[in-house]
């Protein structure tokens, strides 16, 4: 912990135009001696130092805007309810867009704006530690403007609008402390043309029509990641039921797709109820009280995991839904601590799309491993990167993906499928609702399975080369 805040305090010094701010420990210190003191404006991570903020712990957002497809201008009002972690006289949020007013507790506020990314809230009181806040913030302008770590992350055109984004998506629509390591409850009210349908996270509570535009509420009742939050506003074909086991779903696809495109999402996500009641059967109860999904007529280019309503291009297919909707396990209730855990999100997520398949008549888990190591084994760019700690440039990068599905398959051979099935379970009910590192899921592995796999870890994940095949990882064998 101590390495970490010097880290965050250092990158404070160096980065041009920016003023550092006092370090975790600094101001618990102060807390201490009953000083208030300045809540830092970096989360502690060192891949995006200014996403997140010290001395406050997130608990409830209540985020209501209203959207403008003619001039792209969302106008927002959100209540962020908080716990102070220290004494403190100020307080960072994260958000883009414009502030008009600040008010803490019913009382107006001082702010100020010291970076496109960062607002810095003044209370009329200071805030002792431990206690419960409300922190009120208006703001309105153009998310399409903004940009932030190279990001232009506004998706819309004049008939549709989708918030979706990762790893950073929440400050172009509402204010918070952003970083998965804080997560709080949501609700989401979004007003638009009372024509437009609107969709978010979580289940639909109520529309009300005033004039010519509705308002629509979505709330979150599970802990959520910021930029899991989404919603998405236009024209959508909406079918609604339960699963089998009886899980409430929602699903939306976006009537600017062509007929024929647009029938076929309509049909592939009907498929979203029955791979959940899978997911469910394999990883242990679903973590959340809704699923579903959306289709979106704009050009995405990805899909993302949005808690309970993952997005979609129009490209939709199944091993795209099995993988977001492994997320709602692993990357959504079990969030990462720090970026660089990423593994634990997308390794798990894409090994499920392989034992989806298998378990539907594709390869077997087992001769997918073998046909991957034996085409990559003697590709040494492929197995450079160390995918527990790929750095903020490639977190994303095809070998977290698919390399982190052959350790999880290299595991099972290694561990036998009950030690597996038991390890994946019991870490998504320990870790349901929070956030979790690769340490702990390594030292959980061990637990469960009775071996020491420190080596094994270390040859898949961080070697920077091919592991070697071997009887017990089940690919025995020279590489050729």
């Amino acid at each position: 912990m101590r390495t970490r805040i010097l880290l965050v305090l250092l990158l404070a010094l160096c980065l041009p135009g920016l003023t550092a701010a006092p370090g975790a420990r600094a101001a618990d210190a102060r807390a201490a001696e009953g000083t208030p003191s300045a809540g830092s404006d970096r989360g502690g991570d060192p891949y995006w130092p200014l996403d997140g903020n010290g001395g406050t712990d997130a608990r409830h957002y209540d985020v209501r805007v209203a959207y403008d497809f003619g001039t792209g201008r969302l106008t927002g009002r959100t209540a962020a309810t908080m716990v102070a972690t220290a004494d403190l006289k100020s307080f960072s949020l994260d958000l883009l867009l414009p502030v008009t007013s600040v008010k803490v507790d019913g009382r107006p506020a001082r702010f100020r704006k010291p970076s496109k990314h960062e607002l810095r809230v003044v209370p009329k009181r200071p805030i002792a530690k431990g206690a419960r806040f409300k922190v009120v913030v208006k703001y309105a302008g153009r998310p399409a403007s903004y940009g932030y770590a190279g990001e232009r992350n506004w998706l819309a055109d004049r008939h549709e609008v989708v918030a979706m984004n990762q790893p950073h998506m929440a400050p172009w629509w509402f204010p918070s402390n952003d970083h998965p390591s804080d997560k709080a409850t949501f609700d989401i009210r979004v007003t638009a043309p009372r024509g437009k349908q609107v969709v978010s996270n979580g289940l639909r509570v109520s529309r009300k029509v005033a004039g010519a535009r509705a308002t629509t509420r979505w709330r979150m009742t599970d802990p959520m990641a910021t930029y899991l939050a989404f919603f998405a506003a236009g024209d959508f074909v909406v079918e609604k039921g339960r699963s089998a086991a009886g899980i409430p779903f929602y699903n939306a696809v976006s009537k600017q797709l062509p007929a024929g495109q647009r029938a076929q999402s309509v049909r592939m996500l009907r498929r979203t109820a029955g791979m959940t009641d899978w997911l469910q059967r394999r990883l242990g109860t679903y973590p959340f009280a809704s699923t579903g999904g959306l289709v979106t007529g704009l050009d995405v280019g990805f899909a993302l995991e949005n808690q309970t309503r993952p997005t979609y291009g129009s490209w939709i297919y199944p091993s795209v839904m099995v993988h977001e909707l492994a997320h709602q396990w692993f990357g959504d209730s079990v969030a990462v601590r720090r970026w660089r855990d990423i593994w634990l999100n997308e390794g798990f997520a894409s090994y499920l799309e392989v034992d989806y398949a298998a378990a539907h008549g594709g390869p077997s888990v087992e001769s997918w491993l073998a046909d991957r190591w034996r085409t990559t084994c003697a590709t040494d760019s492929f197995w450079r990167l160390d995918i527990a700690d790929p750095g903020a440039a490639r977190v994303f990068d095809d070998a977290v993906y698919d390399r982190g599905a052959m350790v999880i398959a290299a595991l099972r051979n290694r561990i036998g499928a009950a030690d597996l099935t038991t390890l994946l379970r019991t870490w998504v009910r320990d870790h349901r609702g929070g956030n979790a590192t690769v340490e702990q899921f390594v030292a959980l592995a061990e637990s469960v399975s009775g071996e020491s796999l420190d080596a094994f870890f270390r040859a898949w994940l961080s070697s920077g080369r091919a592991p070697a095949g071997t009887a017990d990882n089940g690919l025995g064998g020279a590489c050729r």
